[in-house]
């Protein structure tokens, strides 16, 4: 049975950027209301949600055919790649027709607002477990269920790539088109000879698209309903795959970030200028076993090695969470943990850049923190230990 999602009506995301100080939690709200003062009112509710975008497939809306993309979640959420490919085939939907998006792993993020009007969520699978076998017969009896006009799968050399090559020999599919840079309602393109030319064609029925193909933010939301039968149905057919396959998984080996280059780590400690004792920031960082990086002030006086330095000068980093002490957060410090997806900034100014850029901001002292952080580190770490 499908179940819409919250009524179609996009979410307020709880994990918005706040500050900790002494008044406590302070939610940081672009744009303010009231002349300074933030309406959290129910009839100032009632505005926003009329504010929202509106949903693209219309209540009574008669749906003849399915557009299907498919994607390997990270930790519950769609990087950017694979929200364009949701994006793609939300933009060359009709009203007559729906996107459904098959997602192997976790999803926390809601459906509707990439655009997607049925969703089917398998967290048995994805980036954790390697069966190329199961994820194939899923796809395949997706495609037999739905019989889809066209599939989109982000090229991204990974695992979905792989997946939708697979797909294109099972079915033998002449219609498949790998690489493809420019995608409209008249066709594809995709680049040769080295990238200095454009060839063109129809669309393809499986469709793998490469990074920046379109725009991932979309003017409308889509239905965002949950295929709770199809979930049951396809989980059977993958696990019956399973128990005939010929691939064993011998399970993932996660290496500490600590023994991890900064650009693949996926937790940092980071120190700027604000960080006077070394000694502690770096026992802080070994005791959470968390790989370090430094601003490029704290380089220059050479509190660390020039390859600890992030920023457009140093290295971009992507970690999963980065915890900054004492950075004010000069612009080219920015761009270089533009892709991290949480920011903890401890700073004594309130209004520095990294406190704006964080998701998460303490006002304070940096030695202060460290130390305290490290004893509770510790004493988790006994704890552990005892037990």
């Amino acid at each position: 049975m499908d179940m819409t999602i919250h009524g179609g009506i996009k979410r307020v995301d709880p994990r918005r950027s706040f500050t900790v100080n002494a008044e406590g939690l302070k939610r940081i709200v672009l744009g303010q209301i009231g002349g300074g003062s933030v309406d959290f009112s129910l009839a100032h509710q009632s505005l926003l949600h009329q504010a929202l975008k509106p949903v693209r497939l219309a209540v009574d809306a008669v749906v003849t055919r399915c557009l299907l993309a498919i994607a390997h979640s990270d930790r519950g959420t769609l990087d950017e790649h694979a929200r364009q490919v949701v994006a793609v085939a939300a933009l060359l939907a009709d009203d007559a027709t729906e996107v459904v998006l098959l997602v192997f792993g976790e999803l926390k993020e809601e459906a509707a607002t990439l655009g997607v009007d049925r969703c089917v969520v398998l967290p048995q699978y994805g980036n954790h477990l390697f069966a190329p076998e199961a994820e194939l017969a899923i796809v395949v009896a997706l495609l037999e269920e739905l019989r889809p006009a066209h599939v989109f799968m982000p090229d991204n050399g990974v695992a979905d790539s792989d997946l939708g090559r697979r797909l294109g020999a099972a079915l033998n599919a002449a219609s498949l088109a790998a690489n493809v840079v420019e995608i409209s309602h008249a066709g594809l393109a995709v680049y040769r000879q080295q990238g200095s030319l454009l060839a063109r064609r129809s669309l393809a029925r499986i469709i793998l698209l490469e990074v920046d193909a379109v725009d991932a933010r979309l003017p409308f939301l889509g239905r965002g309903q949950q295929a709770e039968q199809l979930v049951l149905t396809l989980g059977n057919v993958g696990s019956a795959s399973n128990s005939v396959s010929a691939f064993a998984d011998m399970g993932v080996k996660t290496m500490a970030a600590s023994q991890m280059e900064l650009d693949e780590a996926d937790f940092i400690v980071s120190a700027g200028n604000g960080v006077g004792d070394v000694a502690l920031f770096n026992a802080l960082a070994n005791a959470l076993d968390a790989a370090v990086g430094a601003s490029r002030v704290a380089v220059d006086d050479g509190k660390f090695k020039r390859d600890k330095q992030i920023g457009a000068t140093g290295k971009t980093v992507s970690a999963s969470a980065y915890l900054a002490f004492g950075i004010s957060g000069a612009v080219q410090h920015l761009q270089g943990i533009k892709d991290c997806r949480h920011v903890i900034a401890v700073n004594l100014d309130a209004s520095a850049p990294m406190i704006k850029r964080a998701d998460l901001s303490i006002i304070g002292d940096a030695q202060e923190l460290m130390g305290a952080l490290l004893e509770q580190v510790r004493q988790a770490r006994a704890v552990e230990l005892a037990a």
